[in-house]
């Protein structure tokens, strides 16, 4: 059976539930498809940042966000000698509604979205809901093929977004269009780490936990505080995982307890390295973000590195941008190649920007640090600076949360608060 929306979105991700929920209100008949069941999954970024922030406030779901069980970091603190700590990024000085990072659950943001879009009639969400290849009409992308809880079927769209991240399939089965001209290729750049993710119980006396690196010759680890546990980020060296694992248990263990010491036994909850999860550390992006019928935003479109936690913010804001410039299009029903190209000529600039910061990060700070560099750590002439100039602390603050180009909230998608 065939059925028929104007835009389909695929993935449920912040990425597409922006979209989604935006497109929605401006009138446009939208289904996102969502693979899973729900959206509890473990080790996805739980940053929403100041731009975010204000983008809920705009579309009235401040009352509703503000409920959830978060925290709010408002500074970076990096441990620059033993005893020394400097703050070298701060957000509480940003002249933003909300000068902090929260940490949120990504499952309880974008269950709010869900809620939110599904106050609008013509926003769809169907969950349990595999894509599992694009329609074609000649050389025009026409929608999707996909594995629903009643089994297969097909959308017919005006417009195919695919918003299903950095193993995208819309990507991938868009990249092989018959028109040589059209094809999504992709332009990688290399990275120095890749990131072991486990949880650790959270302790009574573990409120001091914040966002922050522990750094040691060799490693690196970032602790993030959630209710009732922590959760964990290791930087290994790219390419280490096999050889890592091989090392066993122990030396993992061994490894935690040199870089969070405080952990002391809890580090015995991890009974195998099953529960230690591998994320392949990608960066690139698509050299054309769209084809006849389909358009690639997020991670679909930008693989970020994890340095910095920016890539919900800029999947958010390519969410934003995409309706801003779509809805109207879409309403008409005739979205040109020149509508699609204009999402890229938006977002394009702020993505390159942002990941040749990322680069930097990578190249001058994270990849020595897993390299086990003598000269790795923040530059000492920069720390005396910032701590000479506290000020100074504002500018990467701006850059992880505000960003380049950073996108409002459309007229037609604002809505007042309600609690």
């Amino acid at each position: 059976m065939t059925e028929k929306t104007t835009c389909a979105v695929v993935g449920g991700g912040p990425a597409g539930m922006v979209l989604g929920l935006l497109l929605a209100r401006a009138g446009v008949e939208v289904t996102v498809l969502e693979k899973h069941a729900d959206f509890l999954r473990d080790f996805r970024g739980d940053t929403v940042h100041p731009t975010t922030l204000r983008l809920i406030d705009e579309l009235g779901l401040w009352p509703k966000f503000a409920a959830l069980p978060h925290s709010r970091l408002r500074k970076g603190t990096f441990d620059v000698s033993p005893g020394h700590s400097v703050t070298m990024v701060d957000f509480g000085r940003l002249r933003q509604p909300h000068p902090y990072v929260a940490m949120v659950p990504q499952w309880d943001l974008l269950n709010l979205l869900a809620e939110a879009g599904a106050a609008e009639p013509t926003f769809t969400l169907r969950m349990s809901t595999e894509v599992t290849g694009l329609r074609r009409d000649g050389g025009r992308i026409t929608g999707v093929r996909y594995e629903g809880v009643d089994g297969p079927g097909e959308l017919r769209a005006d417009l195919t977004v695919g918003c299903d991240g950095r193993g995208s399939s819309v990507r991938r089965d868009g990249g092989s269009s018959v028109r040589r001209d059209a094809g999504l290729r992709v332009r990688e750049w290399p990275v120095s780490f890749d990131v072991w993710w486990f949880r650790l119980p959270r302790r009574q006396d573990d409120a001091h936990f914040t966002l922050f690196p522990r750094v040691a010759p060799g490693k690196a680890m970032i602790v993030i505080p959630r209710e009732g546990y922590l959760q964990i980020a290791l930087l290994i060296p790219k390419g280490s995982d096999s050889r890592m694992r091989a090392r066993g248990l122990a030396a993992f263990h061994a490894d935690v307890l040199e870089l969070l010491p405080e952990a002391g036994e809890t580090v015995q909850s991890i009974t195998t390295l099953d529960d230690v999860k591998h994320l392949d550390v990608r960066m690139n992006r698509l050299r054309r973000w769209h084809t006849d019928g389909l358009l690639c935003i997020g991670d679909a479109a930008h693989a970020m590195s994890p340095a910095g936690g920016v890539g919900i913010n800029v999947a958010v804001q390519d969410g934003v941008a995409t309706a801003r410039l779509l809805a109207e299009p879409l309403r008409r029903g005739m979205v040109t190649d020149r509508d699609l190209a204009a999402v890229r000529r938006r977002r394009v600039a702020p993505t390159a920007v942002t990941q040749a910061l990322q680069r930097q990060i990578d190249k001058r700070l994270l990849g020595p640090i897993v390299r086990g560099d003598d000269s790795a750590g923040i530059p000492t002439t920069l720390v005396r600076l910032v701590e000479l100039v506290p000020w100074l602390a504002v500018i990467p603050g701006y850059l992880v949360g505000v960003g380049i180009r950073p996108e409002r909230a459309p007229e037609f998608a604002r809505r007042p608060a309600k609690g």
